[in-house]
């Protein structure tokens, strides 16, 4: 498994957390609020936000909410505030690459947040462009494995632009190009192969393999950063073994 997939090491560990699940309520609310900006507050003609909303519904977020959201980004009620996407790179203990995108009405504090969780665990912000290079957003797309096989994934998704298919755990992610995950998703519901989850992701072309001690340090790191209100996501080029992810997840 390669990278800090959102989808397997911390997902489990969020879940557990009230605190985090207020965050992650938070952070859902706010991507609504975007995507209704962005596309209109129509979901049936905004596939972001139809998926955004998805999303949140999946993650128990009170419909009310979702909806004030919704209302709130289409200009339909009053109260949005001004988001702007915000990527700040730097480097982690063991030299990882870490990318921290920010979605925040107010820059200064979030410049202040990541710098702080980064000096305080033991990473070092770097000048923009400085790690991002080794960086690609692709659009990810899961399914569960159940009683399908690679091909039968991968022959469903062959011709709406996916680009590799592989096994993560019990479940089989598809990669593309961003613009053509809906495509991917479309393909897959054709094919009746339920898409469990999707989303945007970053993926490093170079890699550092880590082992459990450090990849403890990197997840603290982003811990802290994720504590912020103001951080949507982090993304690393660390890479874990099948036995270092076994170790992880047995604490």
């Amino acid at each position: 498994m390669a990278g800090h997939s959102k989808w397997a090491t911390t997902k489990h560990k969020k879940a557990a957390n009230d605190a985090k699940r207020g965050k992650e309520f938070a952070k859902l609310i706010k991507n609504i609020e975007v995507a209704a900006r962005t596309g209109g507050g129509d979901p049936s003609a905004n596939p972001t936000l139809d998926d955004m909303i998805r999303k949140a519904k999946k993650a128990s977020v009170p419909n009310d909410n979702i909806e004030r959201a919704r209302k709130r980004g289409s200009g339909e009620e009053a109260g949005g505030a001004d988001w702007q996407t915000i990527m700040y790179e730097g480097y982690g203990p063991n030299g990882v690459a870490v990318l921290i995108e920010c979605l925040t009405d107010n820059r200064n504090r979030a410049a202040t947040e990541v710098r702080t969780a980064m000096t305080r665990n033991g990473g070092n912000m770097a000048e923009s462009g400085a790690v991002s290079y080794m960086f690609e957003r692709k659009g990810v797309v899961l399914v569960n494995k159940g009683e399908l096989s690679e091909d039968d994934v991968l022959m469903a998704v062959l011709d709406a632009g996916a680009e590799e298919v592989s096994e993560v755990g019990d479940k089989f992610e598809v990669l593309s190009a961003p613009g053509d995950m809906p495509a991917v998703k479309a393909a897959l519901e054709e094919a009746e192969i339920e898409v469990e989850d999707s989303d945007s992701d970053f993926r490093a072309s170079v890699e550092v393999e880590l082992g459990v001690e450090d990849a403890k340090k990197i997840f603290k790191l982003i811990d802290a950063l994720e504590d912020s209100d103001d951080v949507q996501n982090v993304f690393t080029n660390m890479n874990l073994s099948e036995d270092v992810l076994a170790a992880l997840e047995a604490e």
